[in-house]
């Protein structure tokens, strides 16, 4: 059905009329359908519609339990500040929608910091809403043709850049404590701080992603899963100022005493570039844990590192069950990095008797070339990384290379057809292949569904 503010209308009535249906993969249909025209205002991109969207979203939450609804995003610049989903909810940006966050402060509501962090990211008190943000979710789709969300983050990265911050930085989206969600075919740029962030949910998608921002952009992470269960990120081309995927889990005590988990996590064809951060990167905020990580086919370009891990004492937890397949690598300072002193504390309440478990690190079928350093391996001592597998791997180092390819310190694993040779503390042990999981997670069985609504922007 399209609904007006007004009226009903039967989607029949409009393909009666010639007019043709756009359709969009998605975990649910809806039974009911808005645009945010009918809610007031154009879209010159100048006139806020936050009133619009917050208004919108009101009204069509009526229907979670009738079938559900979705918002479309028409045509035009949409400038708009924070607001909040409901359930049973999609949120569809026209291939021509761009939709631009507020740079008015007063349009971004603050909330309290993360109960997993104790503080927040940019500074100690609370933090802005998210550009888009829900909690205590069900069943919610942000989804379109490609249309874009602006988060014009250049206000805030100035700020930062002049420690003029007194909340921590919006994210552009963030759910939290939800449960079926997709984020897909969308293009997002200039996130203010990181750009996807789902917390404390499960069962997630996030497919077909553009994400761009300045290489020299602050904090800009592409997508971080942040203590969830039964994750999948496929086909996603990530340009960053940070790591393009970050896999969190909360900080020091308080992530220990939150105490929930990223687990069951699939990436598959990404692709990054990001010349001063990871292209994956376990943490450094772990303190939950963070247990069956699973990539593949995953391509990285002018970044500083492919593979990396995160900790330091005081962190605690895990970071465990990590396999990685199929990895091209083109332009790479390192190829491996594990870190044991990351440092960067919330506070001083840490517990330096907090030791992270960092073990089944399992690596596969690499390819890469001009690369600075193979491996930069350092553990904690009396807390060594123990468990690497490395086999299959080909990597080309560049002129400038370093004459010490591979140094590791504090770490025990092993190590097949490897090129150049590892360092004594990963001994070849002849020929065989890394282990890569041959189940399927739960997410894998989810079916999206063809949805559609009538055309009638064209």
């Amino acid at each position: 059905m399209i609904l007006g503010t007004l009226n009903v209308e039967v989607a029949e009535c409009w393909v009666a009329s010639g007019l043709s249906n756009i359709e969009y993969p998605a975990i649910n249909c809806r039974k009911h359908s808005a645009v945010l025209t009918d809610f007031g205002g154009v879209g010159d991109g100048k006139t806020s519609k936050t009133k619009a969207f917050q208004s919108a979203i009101s009204k069509l939450s009526q229907y979670a339990s009738d079938g559900g609804a979705q918002l479309i995003v028409p045509p035009g610049k949409w400038l708009t500040g924070s607001f909040n989903l409901t359930s049973h909810f999609t949120l569809f940006l026209h291939k021509d929608a761009i939709l631009l966050a507020s740079q008015d402060e007063s349009e971004w509501p603050q909330l309290p910091v993360l109960p997993s962090y104790g503080r927040g990211r940019d500074a100690p008190s609370g933090r802005f809403s998210s550009l888009i943000f829900g909690t205590n979710l069900t069943d919610v789709v942000i989804t379109g043709q490609n249309g874009t969300i602006d988060g014009q983050g250049s206000y805030w990265w100035d700020k930062f850049h002049k420690k003029q911050l007194k909340l921590t930085r919006p994210y552009m989206i963030e759910i939290m404590y939800s449960d079926q969600i997709q984020i897909s075919n969308l293009t997002l740029v200039n996130s203010p701080s990181w750009f996807v962030h789902p917390i404390y949910s499960s069962n997630i998608i996030i497919q077909g992603l553009t994400i761009l921002a300045p290489v020299d952009s602050p904090n800009t992470d592409g997508i971080d899963p942040d203590s969830c269960t039964n994750t999948k990120i496929e086909d996603c081309y990530i340009v960053s100022g940070d790591d393009c995927v970050a896999v969190k889990s909360g900080w020091d005590e308080y992530g220990i005493k939150f105490g929930k988990p990223t687990h069951h996590l699939i990436i598959r064809r990404l692709t990054c570039i990001s010349p001063d951060s990871a292209m994956i990167a376990s943490g450094s905020e772990m303190s939950g844990g963070i247990q069956d990580v699973r990539a593949e086919n995953i391509t990285a370009i002018n970044t500083e590192s492919a593979v990396r891990i995160k900790t330091a004492v005081g962190r605690g937890a895990y970071v465990k069950d990590i396999f990685v397949k199929g990895m091209t690598l083109n332009t790479m300072k390192y190829v491996f990095w594990m870190t044991g002193s990351y440092g960067s504390h919330p506070d001083t309440g840490f517990d330096p008797k907090a030791l992270p478990n960092i073990t089944g690190i399992n690596c596969r079928d690499v390819l890469a070339k001009n690369v600075t350093y193979s491996a930069k391996l350092e553990g904690i001592s009396n807390d060594p990384f123990t468990g690497i597998c490395i086999s299959n791997v080909n990597i080309q180092v560049s002129e400038q290379k370093k004459k010490l390819q591979w140094n590791c310190t504090d770490v025990a694993g092993v190590s097949s057809n490897v090129t150049p040779n590892p360092c004594q503390l990963l001994p070849e042990k002849g020929k065989f292949d890394c282990p890569f999981p041959n189940d399927t997670l739960p997410i894998e069985n989810a079916q999206l569904k063809t949805c559609s609504f009538v055309n009638v922007f064209s």
